[in-house]
């Protein structure tokens, strides 16, 4: 699959959802792990630019990440990839994001 990386210099990160173990599958429980054996998390992250357009993204990251909601982030090395899947007969289609970390710039939005 095809990785696209994602220029995040003009771009504003507020962490909106507090990092939390990636399901594999919502029925069993079971966590998903990355081929090096970490835990994947995913992190609720706004994602606004210079003219005020604000994105939702959920971003995967490998292994627990120290962010708490409103806090100003920088995703590393953040890309993003196209997915498709077919379940019961409906496509479903999308962009996923994934990063090395995420990393703070500031304490908080209201404190910035």
């Amino acid at each position: 699959m095809r990785s696209i990386p994602v220029d995040t210099s003009n771009l504003t990160f507020v962490c909106v959802s507090a990092p939390r173990p990636k399901l594999v599958s919502q029925e069993t429980g079971e966590v998903k792990v990355d081929r090096d054996g970490n835990t994947v998390f995913t992190v609720g992250l706004s994602a606004a630019d210079e003219m005020g357009r604000v994105e939702l993204l959920n971003v995967s990251l490998p292994g627990d990440q120290s962010v708490t909601i409103g806090q100003i982030v920088r995703p590393v090395g953040l890309v993003a990839f196209p997915w498709e899947q077919t379940r019961n007969g409906e496509k479903r289609w999308g962009i996923a994001y994934r990063a090395k970390a995420v990393t703070l710039v500031a304490p908080s939005a209201a404190a910035a």
